[in-house]
């Protein structure tokens, strides 16, 4: 299954507070209960201004239909091709 990295623009994102990411965590996997086991949210990473999630789907509308329905943005969804890290060196 192709997994993807979504970019949300989210200005301020980096000061949301703890109550305030659990509301979005909480609307995410609301919206993942109803639309089935085929999409997944793996994690998210909270930076100053952006978003960005890991979710296994089986294509972009998927992930789209995600952001639409609970209302996040997706300013741009792009395919993982291959993963990498340190052992990638020792081939």
């Amino acid at each position: 299954m192709p997994k993807y990295v979504i970019e949300r623009d989210i200005p301020g994102a980096g000061t949301l507070g703890a109550e305030q990411l659990q509301g979005i965590s909480a609307k995410s996997c609301g919206v993942l209960q109803e639309l089935g086991p085929s999409i997944q949210w793996v994690q998210s990473y909270v930076t100053d201004d952006k978003i960005y999630c890991v979710y296994i789907a089986p294509d972009e509308a998927m992930v789209r239909e995600h952001a639409a329905r609970g209302g996040f943005p997706a300013n741009r969804v792009s395919q993982v091709r291959e993963v990498i890290d340190p052992t990638t060196a020792e081939a």
